[in-house]
């Protein structure tokens, strides 16, 4: 992907590329920004545990997992045994990350309150390979690529690489590999069907009516399903829905006092429980107040 520089004569210029030279470069990039870029909790750099060195030990508190994170300049590494290793490694060890996190973070977490189920692995590097995409496109793997790259004038850009539309089940090929089907038994990478396959046919029309209102809002819409909910994301959370037997439930990202809602439509879930983001909850069974819903959804996109 190329960056240009608009100039002032309406002329455009390409930015040069300013290739990382050291791993270390990139890891304290991320490490310093990574409540910006992952919306993660910073836990631990260079986390050792049995003999394996993680790079960056982060915790999701949206959906209350760890997530491990490792830079890769070596473009021969294959990213899905070491993804593997790395996820069988935590599940082996979950007390020994809660610790970790209590002690680093000055918390008090327990083993119980961590969502294991959602425990992932990023590979961040300039780039991947194309047998690493392949190796990595399927819709139920917990290992993720990110392509990050560093241009003049002080420009970065990173890229989450996104699964196909196409991407298969990897279980079947885990079967004979008794690591591997350890751990995509105990975790789960939600797809959107997950949350279709047990909701009627009039709760599903109703949600790809506010999905299809979301993403005309803005084109560069993610959809990220969760383990309750599907999220929305432009560089973070905008929108969640769950889907209920007879209704969607919506939140929008956004903290108390700053939605302007002149209808008073939302509801404040600031000091209550909820599954998704942000301080704003309203239940829809129709499609009534579809484009006033979509007005409030864009004041939550930055």
């Amino acid at each position: 992907m190329n960056l240009y520089q608009f100039k002032n004569t309406n002329s455009l210029s390409i930015l040069k590329e300013k290739p990382f030279k050291l791993e270390k470069e990139i890891q304290t990039l991320f490490e310093k920004n990574l409540l910006e870029l992952m919306g993660l909790e910073m836990v631990n750099s260079e986390f050792v545990i049995k003999g394996k060195r993680i790079d960056t030990l982060g915790y999701d508190p949206q959906s209350k997992a760890f997530v491990i994170i490792e830079y890769k300049r070596d473009k021969n590494v294959s990213v899905v045994d070491q993804g593997f290793t790395y996820l069988s490694l935590m599940l082996e060890n979950k007390a020994d990350f809660v610790l970790t996190y209590n002690e680093t973070l000055q918390k008090a977490i327990h083993s119980t309150s961590v969502d294991w189920s959602q425990t992932r692995v990023v590979f961040v590097s300039p780039s991947f390979t194309e047998n690493q995409r392949l190796a990595t496109n399927f819709k139920d793997i917990a290992i993720e690529l990110w392509e990050i790259k560093r241009y003049e004038n002080d420009l970065i850009s990173i890229n989450p690489i996104k699964k196909t539309k196409s991407a298969e089940s990897i279980k079947p090929l885990t079967q004979q590999n008794s690591v591997m089907k350890s751990v995509t038994d105990e975790i789960k990478v939600y797809t959107e069907e997950d949350h279709l396959n047990r909701r009627s046919e009039e709760i599903i029309e109703l949600y790809e009516s506010f999905k299809q209102g979301i993403l005309n809002l803005k084109p560069d819409f993610e959809i990220v399903p969760k383990k309750w909910y599907i999220a929305f994301k432009v560089n973070k959370n905008v929108v969640d829905i769950e889907l209920q037997a007879k209704s969607l439930k919506i939140w929008i990202n956004l903290k108390k006092s700053q939605l302007d809602d002149p209808k008073n439509l939302m509801r404040d879930v600031s000091t209550t429980g909820h599954n998704g983001n942000g301080d704003y909850e309203v239940t829809v069974k129709d499609t009534e107040n579809l484009e006033y819903i979509m007005s409030l959804i864009k004041q939550a996109i930055a």
